[in-house]
């Protein structure tokens, strides 16, 4: 189990992840549309809709990625292919490799 500090740094750690480094991204490589590109990236984040069909919906014990349908294998492999379009599907798939992303380093990088 992690200590109090360690819970703190790992939750700000993963929502930095989710909402601030995706702006840094929009902004740095997409800096004449970085706004609409951050939408994007956030409107991704209804990737997360999958955990309403888990049992419970949030288990701290539990890794998100391969158990939430769109957290699974096939689904990130969409999610690459996704970078081969151009325009908004590229985006998309930006956005959901980068939450996907996220979601791994949560449960494997720290204790749990």
């Amino acid at each position: 189990m992690c200590s109090p500090e360690i819970v703190v740094l790992k939750n700000v750690t993963h929502y930095f992840l989710h909402f601030g480094f995706p702006a840094v991204v929009a902004f740095l490589f997409y800096r004449k549309d970085w706004k609409k590109v951050y939408l994007i990236f956030l409107a991704t984040m209804l990737v997360d809709l999958d955990h309403l069909f888990a049992d419970p919906i949030f288990d701290p014990d539990r890794g998100s990625i391969g158990f939430h349908f769109l957290h699974s294998y096939y689904a990130i492999a969409v999610y690459f292919l996704l970078l081969f379009f151009k325009g908004n599907l590229r985006l998309i798939g930006i956005g959901l490799l980068l939450h996907m992303l996220t979601d791994f380093q949560d449960f494997q990088w720290w204790c749990h």
